[in-house]
């Protein structure tokens, strides 16, 4: 199996990670693609890097969104 081609970092508890993790778990069951949720709780770095900006999807590896997903932006990156 590939490399899921969406990264959600989030961290437990965030009600706007649990809407982005709907869009994103909608979406992706919808083209077929996987995703991998990443807590940034779990890692000092993430911590560092995204603070208060969670949630934060990665498509490709290049961050596409922070805070909301929007389901029609994640189904363009994923079909372009």
């Amino acid at each position: 199996m590939s490399e899921p081609r969406v990264t959600l970092y989030s961290r437990p508890g965030c009600h706007l990670c649990d809407d982005a993790r709907a869009i994103v778990a909608a979406v992706c069951a919808e083209l077929g693609e996987t995703y991998a949720e990443v807590s940034i709780d779990d890692d000092p770095a993430l911590q560092q890097r995204f603070g208060e900006e969670i949630p934060v999807t990665f498509v490709d590896g290049k961050q596409h969104d922070f805070w909301r997903v929007d389901a029609t932006r994640l189904r363009r990156a994923l079909t372009a």
